[in-house]
């Protein structure tokens, strides 16, 4: 397997969807800035948002791949059934659950944003805003179904792009916002639901070949379904812990004025590289990891773990440098227009900093807990997670009565490190993965690059000062450039050192 080749096609579609996304937020903070308006926007977002990066970014594929596809090598009418008796499963509880929260969204709102209480404009205006997106959830959580089914079949390009329709249709919803008698805040909310749809219509249509989609209320619980949501719920904790502590964090910034856009902007300048690094590495390799552990051939399945952690790690550094050393001209040269003013870039920036610190945290634990999910392992990760929940819960609680909505970051970047060495640990004890001394040294030689990337950052910052002020109408290009030149350099370093290699097809070695 060629994990370069493969994860590229998914990182593709991935960065157009992220780029997207980026232009998307610019709009966003032009239009809503840091506003109570945009804080509404924001939590009624989180929640379905966050469940589909918890489906859909690997979580659903740790429980589903895995046994579609040792049902596939054995039986395809097997699979089908499996895979239809799961899609049902699926749509009736989360019709379910779609009801229930929008009879009971008023109280929920009180659940998930406690800080807005004493704000009951606001409370009504997210209580108004999340019943409106919260139908979203139900059309992305069976889009992650179809996507898994693609995945499965080693067709990633198509669930990858997925995403980018969500970006086009909010990026339209507010250029023709001023044509639309309705408050902008309103229409996006709108956009988000009407974007769900389409996703799911669309992955439908796409996946015909490989499942035939059909709606039954007859549910048939067997030992397989049984296995698979045994399976699903410790997955989607310990795949999606880093977002979980992200939705704590919400929860908690919001009894602080404008925390919650902070932290919702420094958030989506991370997932970038943490859907390159980790997100991406993690979904390709999962297939092909399940495929040699059951051939019981360890040094294939030691190799392509290896390879794994080495592209995640290569990506990771150095953005977390980057971001790190660059926080604050890359959040100003992006966001700062419009209503976000100078003191939301500092916000932001102070937020994004401690982020940055845990991306390679970030992206390995998507790559370690894959390790797991191939060998039908859902337990571990989940016991793992729940530790840290508790860690980052307890942690966030008690730093923010100290310094605020940072707090949040802080503890979100502890809690993920404690568990990507309780990880390692684990492997060294079970014999699931040994870091020889090659292994050391490619980190090193990584470390050493993205530092020397790093001290040029500071120094082409620094030269270009006077164009990356507030009031520079042309900062973001001068931003693009420097974070061009950034990785040129990183790249021609790891060409120098070694960290990069050629094979005798020309094909890049990491």
């Amino acid at each position: 397997m060629n994990l370069i080749a493969s994860t590229s096609t998914f990182s593709f579609f991935t960065l157009i969807s992220r780029v997207l996304g980026y232009f998307r937020d610019i709009l966003i903070a032009i239009f809503l800035g840091t506003s109570i308006y945009a804080d509404a926007f924001f939590v009624a977002f989180r929640i379905p948002n966050t469940f589909r990066r918890l489906l859909s970014e690997g979580t659903f594929n740790a429980a589903f791949v895995p046994s579609y596809a040792g049902l596939i090598a054995k039986n395809k009418l097997l699979a089908q059934s499996f895979a239809k008796n799961v899609f049902n499963f699926l749509f009736i509880a989360l019709l379910i659950i779609i009801l229930f929260a929008e009879i009971f969204m008023h109280q929920i709102v009180f659940v998930i944003a406690p800080g807005f209480s004493d704000n009951l404009e606001l409370v009504n205006l997210t209580t108004k805003l999340c019943r409106i997106t919260f139908p979203f959830l139900f059309f992305v959580c069976l889009a992650s179904f179809f996507s898994a089914i693609l995945n499965t079949h080693n067709k990633f390009g198509f669930a990858a792009a997925i995403p980018i329709i969500l970006n086009i249709i909010l990026i339209s919803s507010l250029l023709i916002s001023k044509y639309i008698d309705l408050p902008e805040v309103e229409i996006l909310s709108y956009a988000v639901t009407f974007a769900g749809l389409v996703q799911f219509i669309s992955l439908i249509f796409y996946t015909k070949k490989y499942f035939k989609f059909s709606i039954e209320f007859k549910l048939y619980m067997n030992k397989k379904l049984k296995f698979f949501f045994k399976k699903l719920l410790p997955s989607v904790l310990s795949s999606g812990v880093v977002q979980i502590n992200i939705l704590i964090g919400t929860i908690i910034a919001s009894f602080q004025s404008g925390a919650v856009s902070y932290l919702y902007y420094a958030d989506r300048l991370y997932q970038i590289t943490l859907a390159v690094a980790g997100i991406a590495v993690g979904t390709v390799i999962l297939p092909e990891l399940s495929k040699k552990i059951k051939l019981n051939n360890y040094k294939l399945v030691q190799d392509l773990q290896s390879r794994s952690i080495n592209l995640c790690l290569f990506i990771s550094l150095p953005a977390a440098a980057g971001l790190y050393v660059a926080s604050y001209d890359i959040v100003n040269a992006l966001f700062g227009y419009g209503s976000f003013t100078e003191a939301s870039v500092k916000n932001t920036s102070a937020a994004l900093k401690f982020f940055a610190i845990g991306i390679p945290a970030f992206a390995l634990l998507k790559i370690f807990s894959s390790f797991y999910f191939a060998r039908n392992n859902t337990q571990t990760p989940f016991y793992l997670s729940v530790i840290v929940v508790v860690i980052n819960l307890a942690l966030s609680i008690y730093l923010f009565r100290i310094i605020g909505f940072i707090a949040i970051p802080i503890a979100t970047t502890i809690s993920t490190w404690i568990i990507v060495f309780a990880y390692i640990f684990k492997f060294l004890e079970k014999d699931i993965h040994k870091f020889d001394n090659i292994f050391f040294v490619k980190i090193i030689k990584m470390f050493l690059s993205s530092t020397l990337m790093g001290i040029f950052l500071i120094y082409m910052i620094s030269f270009l000062a006077d164009k990356l002020i507030y009031d520079s109408s042309l900062k973001i290009l001068y931003l693009f450039l420097i974070v061009g030149l950034s990785i040129v350099v990183y790249f021609l370093i790891s060409i120098l050192i070694g960290s990069i290699k050629f094979d005798r097809k020309k094909n890049i070695i990491i």
